[in-house]
């Protein structure tokens, strides 16, 4: 097939193009990242076409509006990016066209051949769901959050009407679309990780059963954004109520501006790793028991592939891709979103049951349930195979 992916920056979209790459396709990446950049990741300069200039646009935007609380210029660099794309792919003919929501209402109203798939890519909840839930939050913790403005939810809104197919990460982000009345032509395409890289030695996941068999403090692991969307405020209470029984927390990633005060607060009960490259993160995997994120609202964290692939039993909640990772009292716990209490419940569950957690870790290990890039490359053909043949017997 010949594919373009339309991507404003990175996110998953150049772990599938490597994947579809790989299996023999055609596949040309649009992006505002330069060539070289986007050959760090192991797609070759030859198979992108990149609009660096809104690159450079949107980063100093961003910067700009960390540092005085000004919104993102979205009515200027999304329809921007739109533009240049939806002029770059009218110069070909493509079979499917795989654009991130956002910025495909442009390419989405140009005219396009009958038998191209225009397929949007949504990376979150339906976008009404995800400014819900983020305002709860903000009324929750008093807090002001990043939430999609009023022009990006009529702007999305247009584009899944335009799309053939709406791709989504998680039955949790389909749910959140049949609920808002979008059922039809929503499509789960959960996306994969690197399971090679994260996977322990024997000798790792036997140190860790030994470790918690032994009584030793049952260490916590959190690795990501720590932000109110990904819990954190719940986080604090877990820290909170724990703190001084048999638990080490460590939280490695970026700290949001919302929640340095959480961490300031936290300084003397956990510790606090930078954001680190993406080859040093499995030894971070290494160090934990079990690994929690209390998600307010996600799409598909990536993390959790990369501690399942690492052996880590997982506490999540289901608003991200808890259901699709986690089998239930097998590999970990789906529970509620703001509940705090059934987390600090599960954590003294583990640390009271270190046998059933051993075997937790064990298992886990012997017999991982993971997707890597090529199991999705392998499901987005088959996604589109099915969507051919149904627009050919239209006609």
């Amino acid at each position: 097939m010949k594919i373009a992916i339309v991507v404003p920056g990175r996110f998953h979209a150049f772990d599938l193009a490597r994947a579809l790459l790989a299996r023999g396709h055609e596949v040309t990446l649009f992006t505002n990242y330069p060539g070289w950049a986007v050959e760090r990741f192991g797609v070759s300069r030859k198979h992108v076409r990149s609009f660096p200039l809104h690159g450079v646009l949107s980063r100093a935007a961003g910067m700009l509006s960390t540092f005085t609380r000004l919104p993102m210029p979205e009515p200027l660099l999304h329809p921007l990016f739109g533009r240049w794309a939806a002029a770059q792919l009218r110069k070909g003919h493509w079979d499917v066209i795989h654009c991130f929501s956002g910025v495909a209402e442009e390419l989405l109203r140009a005219p396009m051949p009958a038998d191209t798939i225009c397929q949007l890519v949504r990376g979150s909840s339906h976008i009404r769901t995800q400014d819900r839930l983020l305002r709860e939050e903000e009324h929750r913790t008093s807090t002001p959050l990043d939430r999609p403005s009023h022009w990006m939810i009529a702007r999305e809104e247009r584009e899944y009407d335009l799309a053939d197919q709406i791709l989504v990460l998680s039955r949790f982000t389909k749910d959140t679309f049949v609920t808002e009345g979008i059922a039809l032509d929503v499509i789960i395409l959960g996306a994969g990780a690197n399971t090679t890289a994260f996977r322990p030695s024997v000798s790792i996941v036997e140190e860790r059963r030994h470790r918690i068999l032994s009584g030793a403090p049952i260490r916590v692991l959190n690795v990501g954004t720590f932000s109110l969307r990904k819990g954190m405020w719940d986080m604090e209470c877990i820290v909170q109520e724990l703190a001084g029984r048999n638990f080490e927390f460590c939280f490695v990633g970026p700290v949001a501006p919302e929640t340095r005060d959480i961490v300031e607060r936290l300084r003397l009960l956990a510790r606090f790793i930078p954001k680190q490259p993406q080859d040093k993160l499995a030894e971070y995997y290494a160090w934990g028991d079990v690994f929690v994120l209390p998600t307010i609202e996600d799409g598909f964290q990536t993390v959790l592939s990369q501690a399942a692939a690492a052996a880590l039993p997982i506490l999540t909640t289901p608003n991200g891709a808890g259901h699709d990772l986690i089998q239930q009292d097998v590999t970990g716990w789906v529970l509620p979103i703001r509940s705090p209490e059934a987390f600090v419940e599960r954590l003294c569950w583990c640390d009271s049951h270190r046998e059933e957690l051993a075997s937790i870790v064990g298992r886990s290990y012997a017999e991982p349930h993971l997707r890597d890039w090529s199991d999705v490359a392998a499901d987005f053909e088959r996604i589109c195979v099915i969507r051919e043949a149904a627009h050919a017997n239209q006609y």
